[in-house]
């Protein structure tokens, strides 16, 4: 018999940036994975999803379950061209779906993309207190490239950011 779950990862499309926005909002108040504090609206949001270009800058969504229950987007890098082939990654699970598996189907799913995007590095900025998402990227291999101590302060307490990072040609 298999158990297994089908899911379903799309392109992100407009009517797709509520649930986003939703569950990114959910991820505000524990404090691991954002820097935001405060809630932010799908309308401060839709500057950062148009610059989410399918062919080059990709958001997705994974959809189980007849809703979206995780997301991940490919975030430019530092601007410069030099640096065209590294991107930031980020990930989102809907509080629903946590633990079940989602957070790694959409890491999977972004390393196996990256070369026909022409992407070579990965990237990932992860509070140093955030054990679960530290865990699921060096899961996929990546490693620690550096540590920004006490550079956040969220509710009056300073936190440190690691950057982990993975080259996909090596």
């Amino acid at each position: 018999m298999n158990n297994a779950v089908s899911y379903e990862i799309k392109i992100a499309r407009q009517e797709d940036l509520q649930p986003i926005v939703e569950i990114y909002n959910a991820s505000i108040p524990a404090r691991l994975a954002t820097a935001d504090t405060e809630l932010v609206t799908v309308e401060s949001r839709q500057a950062w999803f148009d610059e989410h270009v399918p062919e080059r800058r990709p958001l997705w969504v994974l959809w189980q379950e007849g809703q979206i229950a995780g997301w991940a987007s490919l975030q430019t890098f530092y601007g410069r061209p030099a640096y065209n082939g590294t991107v930031e990654l980020s990930v989102y699970v809907h509080n629903d779906f946590q633990g079940k598996g989602i957070g790694s189907k959409l890491v999977s799913y972004a390393i196996e993309q990256a070369p026909a995007l022409h992407i070579h590095t990965l990237l990932g900025f992860v509070f140093a207190h955030n054990d679960p998402s530290l865990s699921l990227l060096r899961k996929f291999g990546f490693e620690d490239w550096g540590h920004l101590p006490r550079v956040a302060i969220l509710d009056g307490v300073e936190r440190h950011l690691a950057i982990l990072g993975k080259r996909l040609d090596a």
